[in-house]
């Protein structure tokens, strides 16, 4: 089978639950516990605990609908795909529009971050390079994908536990010099208010989204009726308690003003605690990386199913393996358990995703894209809860119809609630992706 001939291909199923819930679990454990929590303080002030209750039960609504409709729906596109089958064309293209909009702008986020917490002055550079880094491994294939996710996050996660634990049982005075003080008021935490505390869940939303790339990988897992419900739910609730656990640790140890001023409160724990700098740094860019390597992953899934229906242009539908694009008229199916490089993967997308992530790089502020990216993947949520509210009869027991119902409102709250800048830029984005599907199909009923 030649290149031309599999523009429109089907991708392999070889992911068990292990394997996909590690991914959900690495693209959750990413930058957003690393630079969130600090914003999400200044905006909910003494209610931050409740904001991240609140962030982990939309987060929770938004799983349960998520693993209803992949259940369902076993296909890659996530809530574009479930959008279209359950609500219509239109709201399925929102949803589709909102992830790739709002994760390609987390996807620049974390890139920033990476390059930032590697080498201040030159953190572009090194965000741009690592742009580069993630989608050569995912143009290897999800098997490696998988494989690196697992390597990843486990020692990620015994860093920030220890640090949690660390903080719990020491003297907090021991922080008093890590722990920065607020040099304007604006760096410090506000009073606690319902909005501000709405607001910072919206923020720490950012954080807990990357479960849906469990679901986005339908087309990919054995098993999907089994296999997306357990890893969506074992990925989040591994990472609601993590979270949970830093947000009380944090708050107590380096004091609510404190890490509300400070830029890296996990670097300035680590480091009152006695951890040597360069381990927090690199569980930072490890974890990091791990994250920006299932989203872009995710996204060029989206956009796979996107140009199959022909809402973005079809040539980001093309479906390759590595070895295939490096030797052209070579087979593409290759049998379970190839090496890397032979297995079909969604390259045109992926490298458009990756192309666009090193442009926001180049433009983008790590705090304003947070902020898009929050909005557009709530966006994204808010159809996926309506579509699993359509469900009817097919819905699973785990996802009675008053969950979808809560999540959808809930979603359109914490959205619009989010800092005005970030609301208003991210309306003008979906404007534009509306006139633009609008022009094509008018366009395709002229030429009718």
């Amino acid at each position: 089978m030649t290149g031309s001939s599999v523009a429109h291909g089907r991708l392999e199923r070889r992911l068990g639950v292990l394997d996909a819930s590690a991914i959900g679990v690495g693209s959750m454990v990413g930058a957003g516990v690393f630079v969130v929590l600090a914003p999400a303080a200044r905006a909910a002030g003494d209610l931050l605990l409740a904001a991240v209750l609140v962030a982990a039960a939309l987060a929770l609504a938004n799983a349960l609908s998520t693993a209803a409709l992949a259940s369902v729906h076993p296909t890659s596109g996530g809530a574009y795909a479930y959008g279209r089958e359950e609500l219509g064309a239109w709201p399925g293209f929102i949803a589709g529009w909102g992830f790739v909009t709002g994760k390609t702008a987390s996807c620049a986020a974390m890139a920033l971050a990476l390059g930032a917490y590697l080498q201040p002055d030159a953190a572009r550079l090194w965000a741009s390079a690592a742009v580069v880094l993630v989608t050569a491994v995912n143009l290897l294939g999800v098997t490696r994908t998988a494989a690196a996710a697992k390597i990843l996050v486990l020692p990620v996660l015994a860093v920030l536990v220890w640090i949690a634990v660390a903080a719990l049982g020491a003297d907090p005075s021991a922080a008093a010099a890590a722990a920065p003080q607020p040099g304007t008021p604006g760096d410090g935490p506000a009073s606690g208010s319902m909005t501000g505390m709405l607001q910072a869940a919206g923020l720490l939303f950012f954080a807990y989204a990357g479960y849906a790339r469990v679901a986005t990988l339908g087309e990919e897992v054995r098993n999907p009726r089994r296999t997306i419900p357990l890893a969506v739910i074992a990925a989040l609730t591994t990472t609601v308690a993590l979270y949970l656990l830093l947000a009380i640790a944090l708050s107590r140890f380096l004091g609510l003003p404190g890490l509300a001023a400070s830029a890296a409160p996990i670097a300035d724990a680590g480091r009152a605690l006695g951890l040597p700098p360069t381990v927090v740094v690199a569980a930072a860019c490890v974890a990091i990386l791990g994250a920006l390597l299932s989203l872009v992953a995710g996204v060029s899934r989206t956009l796979l199913a996107m140009a199959r229906e022909g809402d973005v242009p079809s040539a980001l539908a093309r479906i390759a393996s590595l070895r295939e694009l490096l030797s052209p008229g070579t087979r593409t199916s290759m049998p379970a358990g190839s090496p890397s490089g032979r297995h079909p993967v969604p390259w045109a997308g992926q490298v458009a995703v990756g192309l666009l992530v090193l442009v926001l790089v180049q433009l983008g502020d790590l705090a304003t894209v947070i902020g898009f990216s929050s909005f557009g993947v709530l966006v994204y949520y808010g159809v996926a809860n309506l579509s699993a509210w359509r469900l009817g009869a097919r819905r699973p027991w785990y996802c009675p119809r008053w969950v979808p119902a809560l999540g959808a409102v809930a979603c359109t709250v914490v959205a619009v609630l989010l800092p005005p800048a970030s609301v208003l830029t991210m309306l003008g984005v979906f404007a534009a992706g509306l006139a633009y599907r609008w022009a094509r199909l008018r366009r395709g009923r002229s030429s009718g």
